[in-house]
């Protein structure tokens, strides 16, 4: 049996092989200089997260270790990519692994040095997953593709990362107590209602079309992803607190996206 944090390092690896591969076997028809302002636009919002979250968590006293890096980083991969799709189609999946792809470079670079403290940059440079990243950003940016005998045995591989995360997370749930999870409610509040006017105001300054819009104010929106539990779980923060951030979060998310997205669809 693995320790828990033999288990966090396992599902990471798992993911690694999850998200690259999910970006070597997306081809995009979009256009390439529409996708180069919608990175810039998913890099700001990002950007602006973190301001809102550090000046939340300055107010409020908080552990900027444990609480910064979950208000900025969402679920964009196994629920804003499901949901884009539903909504916006292939071009909205597009978008969707575009955002997908910065997110996931700047939760292993940025969020993991606020996770991990002193050395976080050392650390970031030797993350597998920023280079995974940065590898299947290439393959969908060139409309690459991996052998197909590598790609489906590499996805199912991959495939395992979400039971095992949910595995890992379900045992910090089950350690909750009641105040954390009443400051769960309020930054997750906070979260959704500044992700939402951020991603909005971005995408009308950016003139972005209503697809790219719409995924952009989506994927800002989602909930706290559980990759933030794993980074907490590794480098020693209070890994409970971000479970219940991870679980609040996303039943908040159950009521708010479906109306964020009926706006959205509207515009």
């Amino acid at each position: 049996m693995l320790p828990p944090v033999g288990w966090v390092q396992f599902t990471r690896r798992l993911r690694h092989l999850q998200i690259s591969t999910t970006f070597a076997t997306r081809p995009t028809e979009l256009d390439k200089s529409a996708l180069g302002v919608f990175v810039i636009a998913a890099i700001l919002g990002h950007v602006l997260l973190a301001l809102v979250g550090s000046v939340l968590i300055k107010t409020g006293r908080l552990n900027r270790q444990t609480y910064l890096a979950p208000f900025i980083f969402g679920n964009t991969g196994n629920l804003g990519i499901p949901l884009a799709l539903f909504a916006f189609g292939e071009a909205g999946l597009g978008y969707a692994v575009v955002m997908l792809a910065v997110s996931a470079v700047l939760s292993f670079t940025l969020g993991l040095s606020l996770v991990a403290g002193k050395g976080g940059g050392a650390k970031a440079l030797r993350e597998p997953m920023v280079w995974a990243t940065l590898l299947g950003a290439l393959f969908l940016w060139q409309d690459w593709q991996t052998p197909k005998f590598l790609t489906n045995a590499l996805d199912l591989i991959g495939q395992m990362a979400i039971p095992m995360m949910l595995i890992t997370l379900g045992v910090a749930i089950a350690r909750l107590t009641p105040g954390k999870t009443g400051l769960a409610v309020l930054l997750s509040l906070a979260k959704l209602i500044a992700s939402v006017a951020i991603g909005w105001g971005l995408g009308w300054a950016f003139g972005l079309d209503q697809i790219a819009f719409g995924v952009l104010v989506l994927q800002l929106a989602t909930p706290v992803a559980v990759t933030s539990y794993l980074l907490a779980e590794k480098f020693g923060a209070d890994a409970e607190a971000v479970a219940g951030l991870v679980v609040v979060s996303t039943l908040m998310a159950i009521a708010a996206l479906p109306l964020v997205l009926s706006l959205l669809i509207d515009l």
